[in-house]
């Protein structure tokens, strides 16, 4: 076989751009002597810089088409090129359970997915390299205060510190994409626990970001509901903030105080107005 047809229900922009090739294989050096995870590897663009890097490479490839086009072109990888959907393999088979780098030129329209099954798996996953959706590029490295910064940055930067490295233009894949990429590398932080109560941080970030023009105070009137003592918490001027303007420690801090508020009810009361919204 010699051409794949990229699809447009994967998300797929094949790169045309060697130099810029090697400068994304080059990223996974950022997390040295243990394997290498690449997503969507396609025609093995990507690829052919990262086998040099002698270290164990495995590929993973949903496509049909790419698939066999990757067994004919790198005949070296034998069994390391797998046949999967990268959302739904059990990312601790890959290596037996080793520590890998993922890196990948990442299709769009999963992106957002992807991460998500980083941060489940960062004690899998030191590092985190590729190129994405300028856009998403932009979210992931965001600061407080800025319009990009989100859910996504935080949820992220609560485990990694993320790197925004270089910008990608159009005309260098086929076919060309509607956006810019960008490369990015992330490495892990050395937080090992939050401190609060995960899933309920969880929830808060998502909650007051569905209103993000609005102070966080609207939000919280969500997760609180009716809650003996959530009137008097809610005076706070620390309300008066919009969710972009509000940091992961504030959310942290914001998390402990709504468990300690819901801890004082009486169980019946937990269970009722003040608890959390499953379907957050």
């Amino acid at each position: 076989m010699d051409y794949v047809r990229p699809k447009k229900f994967l998300g797929q922009h094949f790169l045309t751009d060697m130099e810029v090739a090697r400068r994304i294989a080059d990223t996974v050096d950022a997390c040295p002597d243990i394997p290498v995870l690449e997503v969507g590897p396609g025609t093995g663009v990507l690829t052919q810089f990262l086998i040099p890097k002698r270290r164990r490479l495995r590929v993973v490839e949903i496509d049909r088409e790419s698939v066999p086009y990757l067994r004919e072109h790198f005949e070296q990888l034998g069994d390391d090129i797998i046949e999967a959907d990268f959302l739904k393999m059990s990312l601790d088979e890959v290596f037996a359970g080793q520590e890998f780098v993922l890196t990948g030129n990442y299709p769009y329209n999963i992106s957002s997915q992807i991460f998500f099954r980083v941060v489940e798996n960062r004690h899998l996953i030191p590092c985190c390299t590729g190129m994405i959706q300028k856009e998403v590029a932009e979210r992931l490295a965001a600061v407080p205060g800025g319009k990009a910064y989100g859910v996504l940055s935080i949820l992220i930067q609560a485990w990694y510190d993320v790197e925004y490295l270089f910008t990608v233009h159009e005309n260098v894949f086929n076919p060309p994409p509607k956006v810019k990429s960008a490369v990015f590398c992330m490495r892990r932080n050395g937080r090992e626990s939050l401190g609060c109560d995960e899933r309920l941080f969880r929830q808060i970030v998502k909650t007051v970001f569905t209103m993000r023009r609005k102070m966080i105070r609207n939000g919280m009137k969500q997760i609180l509901g009716g809650c003996e003592g959530s009137r008097e918490m809610l005076a706070d001027r620390f309300f008066d903030k919009r969710p972009e303007q509000v940091s992961i420690e504030e959310f942290v801090n914001l998390t402990n105080r709504v468990s300690s508020l819901r801890q004082k009810l009486k169980p019946q009361e937990r269970r009722g107005s003040c608890s959390v919204p499953d379907s957050l």
